[in-house]
């Protein structure tokens, strides 16, 4: 009994570390994102991820890394830009964790976005970029 209740404990220690990284993870990618370190950005992802972006010049739906890789290459050029995250939830469960956050990029002009990272085994697998000017960032 005191053995199923030790593992118990230890599997939900891990559950935790786990949940903490992806949080920490992707603040570290918007991190790289504002300073337009796309190779850091890079190690990021998964093999074959898909990248959503909604709204502004990058619309579109990119499969893979090096199509995910051009569409950071394109969005770098306006770095480094000063980042802004607010609202930071992030579920987890064994398959995975999904963390959506509101962020604000600023540079020459102001970036609102609502973001969704989906990770597995610990890297980005699909992300979301929707343009939001509206959204509140505090």
């Amino acid at each position: 009994m005191f053995k199923r209740i030790l593992t118990t404990t230890a599997l939900l220690a891990l559950s935790t570390a786990a949940m903490a990284a992806s949080s920490d993870d992707a603040n570290a990618h918007f991190k790289a994102i504002a300073a337009g370190n796309v190779d850091q950005i890079m190690q990021d992802y998964a093999d074959n991820p898909s990248l959503q972006w909604v709204g502004g010049p990058l619309n579109g739906a990119y499969a893979g890394n090096d199509k995910i890789k051009e569409v950071w290459s394109k969005f770098s050029k306006n770095a480094p830009l000063e980042v802004s995250v607010s609202k930071v939830e992030e579920s987890t469960n064994p398959g995975g964790s999904t963390v959506t956050a509101n962020l604000e990029f600023k540079g020459k002009a102001t970036i609102k976005v609502r973001y969704v990272l989906v990770y597995r085994d610990g890297k980005v697998v699909n992300e979301v970029w929707q343009i939001d000017p509206k959204l509140a960032v505090y």
